[in-house]
């Protein structure tokens, strides 16, 4: 089943990149009693991932922030080393981004956010939304039909949103 507005995340363990190295870090304490905004994509170093949605994410970082958004965080069925560089590369670590992996695509896959496109070597991946998450309750949720487009979930889309 897929996750909907209303709708309580389930627990999931997620990977980053910490102080000394890779680390485990359960996505309940990120989202309780904050407020967050959660956006995934099919993969670090992709295309429509790199040149429109990580950005569109940097460049509304602090108009979610004066919306009291608490953070933003990137999610992708990546390795936490991938997920690091990525982060550093395209400067949304800078610009304030979390950057977690879900390398066993264990929480996308508890949402029924997953899919697999074998000819682009993509399997198991996420599909590319954005939703706000209020408490561990999803509040708003914009989910693409086609991974390779990036038009509802993207950062401004959202923030209208709220």
């Amino acid at each position: 089943m897929t996750i909907q507005a209303g709708d309580t995340l389930p627990q999931a363990t997620l990977a980053r990149i910490g102080e000394n190295g890779p680390e485990q870090v359960a996505l309940e304490t990120l989202t309780k009693g904050r407020k967050v905004v959660i956006f995934a994509l099919p993969g670090a170093y992709t295309g429509t991932c790199t040149t429109a949605h990580v950005p569109s994410f940097m460049r509304t970082r602090d108009s979610f922030a004066e919306k009291g958004v608490d953070e933003v965080i990137c999610l992708s069925v990546n390795d936490p080393f991938v997920m690091g560089a990525w982060g550093e590369s395209t400067g949304a670590t800078a610009a304030g981004i979390t950057m977690l992996g879900d390398p066993e695509s264990a929480f996308t896959k508890a949402v029924g956010m997953d899919f697999s496109a074998p000819p682009a070597g993509l399997i198991d991946r996420s599909r590319r939304y954005a939703m706000v998450v209020d408490d561990g309750t999803v509040t708003v949720l914009h989910a693409e039909e086609n991974p390779g487009v990036c038009e509802t979930s993207g950062g401004e889309a959202l923030l209208a949103a709220l």
